[in-house]
């Protein structure tokens, strides 16, 4: 079992922040876990899903500690942090508001392999639309954000419900779109990140805890601090990144795993 919730843990560090979508790793790695054997699926699959993405949002709150901090400090004292969190809030609630008025479908319907494939191959051409517009950046800075671009980012979000298009995707294009610049993007989606996957794991631990297994505290524990340790190594590594490269080579992996993944479901 330690073999799983280490690879699970990989697999969301890796992926949660980068635009390759975690959730339908999660789901091709869980698929390809319960093919092999290991009868790893269901309620309790899910459990630990929810929470090496609580491990993944922790980097994010580590890495930009001071940030939160002085937003916490500050929200009801100063203009400009009040402006940052609405913006933040602005920009959860769209994906939020569909999310609880279509989990069951989303749920019932797009919780496979096949629609992760399709999901991988859009968001790619997605991709590789916005990169190919080369639309100029207006704004350097999430601190420098209007509301109608957070709400841009909210909306884009949305497209993220279908798993394998991704939320970091869908947020970093839509802040693309809206004429941020690319670590402004980025940083916002990490931003974003937080209520976001804070409130999709909150509802999730209410409606799955039950289904927790003795043993499994040691293996949870164990996912959750590899998907933090791989996490905030991603994010620091994707800044970096997105100095010098744009996101083309991440569309071109994601059309190749949709291929393949298709290809071994015939």
């Amino acid at each position: 079992m330690w073999l799983v919730a280490l690879l699970l843990g990989v697999v969301e560090g890796l992926t949660e922040f980068l635009p390759v979508s975690s959730t339908g790793h999660l789901i091709l790695t869980s698929a390809w876990l319960d093919s092999h054997g290991f009868g790893f699926g269901g309620r309790r699959a899910e459990l630990f899903e929810i929470f090496i993405q609580i491990g993944a949002i922790l980097s994010v709150v580590v890495e930009y500690r001071g940030r939160f901090t002085s937003l916490a400090r500050d929200v009801l004292r100063k203009e400009d942090a009040r402006a940052f969190v609405f913006r933040l809030v602005l920009a959860f609630v769209p994906a939020a508001a569909l999310g609880f008025a279509a989990h069951d479908f989303i749920a019932d319907r797009l919780f496979s392999p096949s629609s992760v494939a399709l999901a991988l191959i859009v968001g790619a051409l997605g991709i590789l639309w916005i990169e190919g517009m080369k639309l100029p950046a207006r704004t350097h800075s999430t601190d420098a954000m209007s509301c109608r671009q957070a709400l841009g980012v909210g909306l884009a979000q949305c497209l993220a419900l279908w798993p394998g298009f991704s939320r970091s995707a869908a947020t970093i294009l839509g802040g693309l779109g809206m004429g941020l610049d690319r670590r402004a993007a980025t940083e916002f989606s990490f931003f974003l990140a937080v209520p976001t996957i804070a409130a999709a794991s909150g509802y999730g631990l209410l409606k799955n805890l039950r289904h927790l297994e003795a043993g499994d505290t040691v293996w949870l524990g164990l996912s959750t601090l590899v998907s933090f340790a791989v996490a905030w190594a991603a994010i620091r590594w994707l800044l970096r990144y997105v100095s010098t490269h744009d996101f083309r080579a991440f569309a071109w992996y994601r059309i190749a795993l949709g291929i393949v993944v298709l290809i071994a479901l015939r």
